[in-house]
């Protein structure tokens, strides 16, 4: 007898493989669109960020010197005044003051220069030299005024040491 020869197993069949998903063209060109809008969005904030730095530095430089001119024109006035004042101080009385003490005078004047009233805040310590400062600050009215009318002041702390030349 012959042996029934044995059915080949049929072949099975190949899985197939997974087909890739479809690229969406239309989709990723406008996440790239997206990207880039954004992109340009975060460098024109950041531009306009540096911009208002920038700004925000040169109004504080500028306010700075500013500060610093007005400072120097008022003390180049309070000079004046001080200077015109020191000239009424008599010299004898200077020449018996020991060391260097500090008078400190608050002093309120008119826009004119005139001075309205010179008050004693901080003794020297001497009396004959205070007293002497405050008849040299009432007889050098009026005062000089200041080359820029913007930068008077009514009342002016004026610092006088018996050295000062």
């Amino acid at each position: 007898m012959q042996e029934k020869a044995k059915p080949k197993p049929k072949p099975k069949p190949e899985a197939k493989k997974p087909e890739p998903p479809k690229r969406d063209l239309e989709f990723e060109r406008r996440l790239r669109e997206q990207a880039a809008m954004e992109q340009q969005a975060l460098a024109e904030q950041q531009r306009i960020a540096d911009a208002q730095r920038r700004e925000r530095e040169l109004k504080e430089l500028i306010a700075r010197q500013q500060a610093a001119a007005r400072a120097s024109a008022l003390a180049a006035w309070t000079g004046k005044i001080r200077a015109k004042i020191r000239g009424n101080i008599p010299v004898s009385v200077v020449e018996e003051v020991q060391g260097n003490p500090e008078a400190i005078f608050d002093v309120t004047l008119l826009p004119t220069g005139e001075v309205l009233s010179a008050v004693r805040r901080k003794s020297s310590g001497n009396r004959a030299y205070d007293e002497a400062v405050e008849r040299a600050i009432l007889k050098s009215s009026p005062l000089p005024k200041p080359d820029d009318p913007g930068l008077f002041q009514r009342r002016l702390e004026l610092v006088f040491h018996p050295q000062d030349k």
